[in-house]
């Protein structure tokens, strides 16, 4: 009987060490941009949906943590969407969607597998149909004080590309602004802001676009 207790506790503990190595805690900044203001009235959103609000660049950079056991700190991970409807309208389907992922140049091919399923992970069906994966230098900034999100900067090598600065009192448009839509993943902070610049010049999604001085972005950070 006493060998079969060790005998559990051994397996028990191996186990532990199992579910432990493939442990999934990441936490970073997050920065994303769509093409329909999220920070608006209805004034701005009625003549939007339908018409704009399909496309979304999502870029995640990871301060500290590993995925499935694989170390990514200080990596980046980018996500372009190309959906079927305004994203966040409640009335109309976006899905399918069609993705391209751009993963950090700087990480290994283990590292670039896991930002792929940690970004996947996170985005659920908008990440879901992947067309292309891209590898490409990825910098992203992030100004954040006490909360406040001042100005961020992604740059993707020459495929995507988000400026942003804070939302000021000449952004007022109609009067009753407000966060429309929420952000399309779980943030543990989320801001608001205004992209100076929301770009996507690649091949892969049958769509490029150059945005500038638009209330649709959200930045933040994530932990999972």
């Amino acid at each position: 009987m006493r060998r079969l207790f060790a005998l559990t506790a051994v397996i028990v503990a191996v186990l532990a060490l199992a579910v432990t190595g493939n442990a999934q805690h990441v936490s970073g900044d997050y920065i994303e941009t769509r093409s329909a203001d999220v920070w608006t009235g209805p004034c701005v959103a009625n003549g939007e949906v339908n018409l704009a609000g399909d496309q979304a660049i999502l870029a995640w950079r990871v301060r500290q943590g590993e995925w499935n056991g694989v170390a990514l700190d200080g990596l980046s991970v980018v996500g372009v969407v190309k959906a079927a409807a305004t994203l966040g309208d409640q009335y109309n389907d976006p899905y399918p969607a069609k993705s391209v992922l751009i993963v950090d140049q700087k990480a290994s091919a283990a590292q670039q597998k896991a930002l792929v399923e940690m970004a996947q992970s996170m985005a659920g069906e908008l990440l879901k149909n992947v067309v292309r994966v891209e590898v490409a230098p990825i910098e992203m900034q992030v100004s954040n004080d006490g909360g406040h999100y001042d100005k961020t900067l992604l740059r993707a090598g020459d495929i995507a590309g988000i400026e942003t600065r804070m939302i000021g009192k000449k952004d007022h448009l109609c009067g009753n602004e407000e966060v429309y839509y929420q952000p399309l993943v779980t943030m543990n902070h989320a801001m608001p802001a205004v992209a100076e610049l929301d770009q996507y010049q690649g091949p892969s999604l049958g769509v490029r676009w150059t945005v500038h001085g638009k209330r649709s972005a959200f930045v933040g950070s994530f932990s999972r």
